[in-house]
C-alpha cells in the first residue's frame, strides 16, 4: 500500500506496522523508505516503533491516504479515480510520475523547474498536444 501513488481508505480502515509487535524491526518491505516520506519522520517513527494502529481519519490527516470514503463507497471511489486516470494522457501520467519521483530527490527549486520544463516539452512532442488542448477548450465551453 505504501508504494501506491494514490491511496483511498474506507472509513473503518485501520493499519499498523505489525512487525515490531512480533519482536522484529518495524523496518520491512520498504516501510522505512516510504512511510517517513509520506507522513513525516515523527509519525513514521511512532507507527514503526510502537505498532500502533492508524485509523482512516488520522491516515487522511497525515497524508497516508488521499481520501476516506464510507466503506460501501470504496469501490465506487476507486472506479471514479480510475476513470479520471484513464481520461488523462498516458504519456502525461508517466512523465508526471517520473518527475514527481525525480523532484523528491532534488533540493534546488531552479533545478526542479528546469526538470518540469523539460518534461512538458517532452510531453508536447510525444503526443497529440494540440488536439488535447482543443478538446479541453471545447469541453470547457460546453460546461459553461
Amino acid at each position: 500500500m505504501l508504494a501506491s501513488d494514490i491511496r483511498i481508505a474506507g472509513r473503518s480502515a485501520k493499519m499498523n506496522v505489525a512487525f515490531v509487535k512480533l519482536g522484529l524491526s518495524g523496518c520491512e518491505l520498504g516501510t522505512s523508505y516510504f512511510l517517513p516520506r509520506i507522513v513525516g519522520a515523527s509519525v513514521a517513527a511512532e507507527l514503526m516503533m510502537t505498532g500502533r494502529f492508524i485509523h482512516a481519519d488520522r491516515a487522511l490527516a497525515t497524508g497516508l491516504v488521499s481520501e476516506v470514503v464510507d466503506d460501501d463507497q470504496l469501490e465506487d471511489a476507486a472506479r471514479a479515480l480510475i476513470e479520471d486516470l484513464l481520461a488523462a494522457s498516458p504519456v502525461g501520467l508517466r512523465k508526471t510520475k517520473e518527475t514527481i519521483e525525480s523532484a523528491a530527490g532534488i533540493d534546488d527549486l531552479a533545478t526542479v523547474i528546469a526538470l518540469e520544463e523539460h518534461t512538458q516539452m517532452a510531453c508536447m512532442q510525444a503526443g497529440p498536444f494540440t488536439q488535447s488542448v482543443a478538446a479541453f477548450g471545447e469541453a470547457k465551453a460546453s460546461r459553461a
